[in-house]
């Protein structure tokens, strides 16, 4: 692969790299009361914009034929707002008497109360030849779920940072996130058979937004001399990262796949990547409604930024060796479906 096809593959995690890099150099820019206004531009605007287009692009039509499999959402759904945050939380119990930064291991926890992603998963299920209607149902249903469970688990785990009540932020995640998703599902029933002929590109809108919403917390970040982020804490992070999504991933696998689980091989893909992906897209403007003002968001976020390019990797990593179980193990089921009794 040349490298500016590698730059078009990847340019959302250079552009990651380049914002923060951007506010680095000059955090004036996006900071509270500058030139950019994020308290309106991206408080408001560019989450609303965030969460329309993903209205607007979930097919929620093509989810039906997987919402009968209720065990297998179940499954997911509770791993993945349930197991996840509570397993962190127990494991930030330890890191806590660590010299890791606090504001990072409240980052690993924030992680964890984030929903599955509507893309990622569903990219990667789809790349082994897993069940990919169950990993469409579970992205969708997963990001339509988060936006009640995921602030109160932020809530419940955390607390609320800023000084805004919580009547406040909940009033604000339904006028930001709510009304939004369901004006762009609104849209879509109008628009559907012109969005499927003109394929948008909804990921690439959304992804561009969230590059702005980066910056401008980072931009805070930098403006502020009291914050510092001390760069062991930061590598031993990348660490736990990766080591809890590939114990996670393992641990789904194990628990899918034992006997008088009824889970198909295509099932316990789908179920390995939906119970371990976090999403960035409907995290960082959540994390920005409920922490709204507060000066170490980004230190916060920072965990988020690094457990979705890691998710991505890793996931890539394995897709030839996961293609290859799977195919195994259904050729081992149609033989013994085959075999006289």
């Amino acid at each position: 692969m040349g490298l500016l096809a590698r730059v078009r593959k990847e340019w959302f995690i250079i552009g990651i790299v380049l914002v923060i890099l951007s506010a680095k150099l000059q955090p004036s820019v996006g900071v509270r009361g500058g030139p950019l206004k994020p308290e309106i531009t991206v408080a408001y605007v560019a989450v609303s914009l965030i969460f329309f287009n993903s209205g607007l692009s979930l097919k929620t039509e093509e989810l039906t034929s997987a919402l009968l499999h209720v065990r297998l959402h179940l499954f997911v759904q509770s791993f993945t707002l349930v197991f996840f945050p509570l397993v962190v939380w127990l494991l930030l119990k330890v890191l806590a008497l660590t010299a890791i930064d606090q504001w990072l291991l409240r980052g690993l926890q924030t992680l964890s109360c984030m929903p599955p992603p509507v893309s990622s998963a569903v990219i990667l299920t789809k790349a082994v030849g897993g069940n990919e209607a169950a990993a469409i149902f579970n992205s969708a249903f997963g990001s339509f779920l988060g936006i009640i469970v995921t602030p109160v688990l932020l809530l419940l785990f955390l607390g609320s940072s800023s000084s805004v009540p919580f009547s406040s932020i909940f009033s604000q995640l339904f006028m930001t996130v709510v009304v939004p998703l369901i004006l762009g599902q609104v849209c879509r029933g109008f628009l559907r058979e012109y969005l499927e002929r003109r394929k948008l590109p909804f990921g690439a809108i959304s992804s561009a937004v969230l590059l702005m919403i980066i910056y401008t917390t980072f931009c805070d970040t930098f403006s502020n001399p009291n914050i510092e982020l001390d760069p062991t804490s930061l590598l031993l992070v990348v660490l736990i990262i990766f080591s809890i999504q590939l114990s996670f991933m393992l641990l789904t696998f194990a628990f899918s796949t034992r006997s008088g689980s009824r889970f198909s091989p295509a099932d316990t893909v789908a179920i390995m990547f939906c119970s371990t992906h976090k999403s960035l897209t409907l995290g960082i403007p959540m994390l920005k409604i409920v922490f709204e003002g507060y000066e170490h968001l980004s230190l916060i976020s920072v965990p988020l930024l690094i457990y979705h390019p890691a998710q991505i990797l890793l996931g890539s990593v394995l897709v030839p060796t996961i293609r290859s179980w799977m195919t195994s193990r259904q050729k081992a089921v149609k033989l013994s479906t085959l075999q006289p009794v």
